[in-house]
């Protein structure tokens, strides 16, 4: 698989795993790297032996965000908010097509926190399926100390994920989360030791990667439609998800086999 000097890639056990290495610059996120994830995202989306990404680092921060000295700093020619909002939708060194890419992938995708994570690579998180953290991860949003909002993700899915209440206090308090807090308040799905992290990720990611891929793909879509949709609308998500689950190959294969082992007749 591919590799740079401030990231790699391997796959093993249909999960593949992306890994930043830059920890002498703190995992900055550059342009390079953010390419070479949206290569990893596309590959996880056209393999059919691949069920799972995992997203991880190497060094004493997960990220420090975005490298203020690359392409993905916004430049100071650009002179009004309407051509800001064009280059931050699609221009060169946006993330948003990146992070909209994950969120749609109709494949698992998984985060794992080892310490800190700040600002784009909070965003970036946040656009992830799962979000597990190390004893040591932190998290914060540093944009509103430079005269911003966090802009890529980082009010509008921070806010849908932990709410209002939590969101203010990473945005307008501009405080940091320890990792326990983080679970408490629905920011992260589960927090482990620093000194088993890594063998309790890769276990998360088997199990996930054992999964029925059909059912897993249809859950992903059915969950992030549902969460928007008043109760009767997200009922009819469901029926129409399960129907079309139940009639499939995969469902059929694999109640077939239950009731194989149960000893059910046909």
């Amino acid at each position: 698989m591919s590799t740079s000097s401030d990231f790699r890639v391997s796959e093993r056990e249909g999960i593949l795993e992306f890994v930043f290495t830059r920890a002498e610059k703190l995992n900055a996120l550059t342009l390079p790297m953010v390419q070479g994830l949206w290569d990893a995202v596309q590959t996880l989306a056209s393999r059919k032996d691949l069920r799972v990404l995992l997203i991880r680092a190497e060094g004493r921060y997960f990220s420090a965000g975005i490298d203020l000295n690359s392409e993905l700093s916004p430049s100071f020619e650009i002179t009004s908010p309407t051509e800001f909002r064009r280059w931050y939708r699609n221009g060169v060194g946006s993330m948003h097509p990146l992070f909209d890419e994950i969120e749609g992938v109709e494949k698992p995708v998984v985060i794992a926190h080892q310490a800190a994570c700040l600002g784009g690579a909070f965003e970036m998180s946040l656009s992830c399926d799962f979000r597990l953290a190390a004893k040591s991860a932190r998290y914060a949003l540093p944009e509103t100390a430079l005269g911003g909002i966090p802009g890529s993700g980082g009010t509008s899915r921070l806010t849908r994920i932990v709410g209002p209440h939590w969101a203010r206090w990473f945005i307008m308090a501009n405080l940091a989360m320890e990792a326990e807090r983080a679970l408490a308040v629905g920011l992260v799905h589960d927090v482990y030791p620093d000194e088993t992290f890594e063998s309790d990720v890769w276990s998360f990611c088997q199990n996930l990667a054992k999964q029925p891929p059909e059912t897993v793909a249809a859950a992903k879509l059915a969950i992030e439609l549902v969460a928007d949709l008043d109760r009767q609308q997200a009922r009819n998500v469901e029926r129409l998800t399960v129907s079309g689950l139940v009639m499939g190959e995969e469902f059929k294969t694999l109640m077939g086999a239950m009731r194989e082992r149960l000893g059910h007749k046909k």
